[in-house]
């Protein structure tokens, strides 16, 4: 069992080697570019292999409308804050070296492995959604919200410039994503009985906020989730007025904000209420 725990890259360690912090470094940059690069260019570039329909991200989410279409303008806003708060998490690693900034880089260290594994997922869904590999793609992201969902409930105490951008940033939109892709995955995704699916299972985003909300007091993940129930109250509204989606998406997206403040001022002002599940991070204003 020891030697297992030695040579598990997702063990939760209270120290790291310096060959370990070295190949941290490296891979989690690398795998960080990678995503970016995939991510951007399938914005913007539809792939040009393979038989099955291609397109860019954002054509894929036009061309198969569902209850679970997204906004473009505010998804994407979504990805560019989350990319460029990743840069502070990665910073993190190439910390100068004393006694705060060894702890800093143990932590950075210590979500390491599931950011690497996310960012490979997250990259391997791109591609596989742009060409029209839903199944495969939902598979993925199955994978990419395990893997994520392990890393929160391990490693949930550390400060808001890791937690944030490799933990709950990135889980939000895993759990978006798989109803997003998974109702393009349905046949018949724009028909009446997927809509009332849709009108029903739209409720899970508030329920999985709240949850991290009230039992964990973490407003970054209520955050995330109002800013991606507002994309998708966005699209849904442009797409059809006469809808109750939109309705649903903004009421949980105002619920969810109102719930998030609620959380963060407190937290940011001191004076918040003792929570033995918080991460350290909700009492560092």
């Amino acid at each position: 069992m020891d030697r297992f725990h030695q040579v598990n890259p997702f063990a939760k360690r209270d120290s790291h080697s310096p060959a370990s912090v070295l190949w941290y470094k490296v891979l989690t940059l690398a795998s960080w570019l990678l995503s970016v690069v995939v991510t951007v260019y399938y914005t913007f570039e539809a792939p040009h292999d393979g038989k099955h329909h291609r397109g860019t991200i954002w054509h894929q989410n036009d061309h198969h409308p569902s209850g679970f279409t997204l906004s473009p303008i505010i998804t994407s806003i979504y990805w560019i804050a989350l990319f460029l708060l990743q840069l502070v998490y990665i910073s993190h690693l190439f910390s100068p070296s004393s006694s705060n900034s060894t702890n800093s880089v143990n932590a950075a260290c210590s979500v390491g492995s599931h950011f690497i594994l996310h960012n490979l997922l997250h990259a391997a869904f791109v591609a596989l959604f742009v060409r029209s590999r839903f199944g495969w793609a939902e598979v993925l992201l199955a994978l990419d919200f395990a893997n994520l969902t392990s890393l929160y409930f391990r490693h949930n105490t550390y400060p808001r410039g890791i937690h944030f951008p490799a933990v709950s940033g990135p889980l939000a939109w895993a759990f978006v994503a798989l109803c997003w892709n998974g109702a393009i995955m349905v046949p018949h995704q724009a028909s009446l009985v997927a809509r009332v699916f849709a009108n029903v299972f739209v409720w899970a985003f508030l329920g999985y906020g709240l949850f991290f909300i009230v039992f964990y007091k973490d407003y970054t993940m209520g955050f995330a989730l109002s800013v991606l129930s507002a994309s998708l109250g966005v699209a849904q509204f442009l797409r059809q007025v006469i809808a109750l989606q939109w309705i649903f998406a903004f009421t949980i997206m105002a619920v969810l904000f109102v719930m998030t403040v609620l959380v963060a001022v407190p937290a940011w002002t001191g004076r918040e209420l003792p929570c033995s599940r918080c991460p350290v991070w909700f009492s560092v204003g």
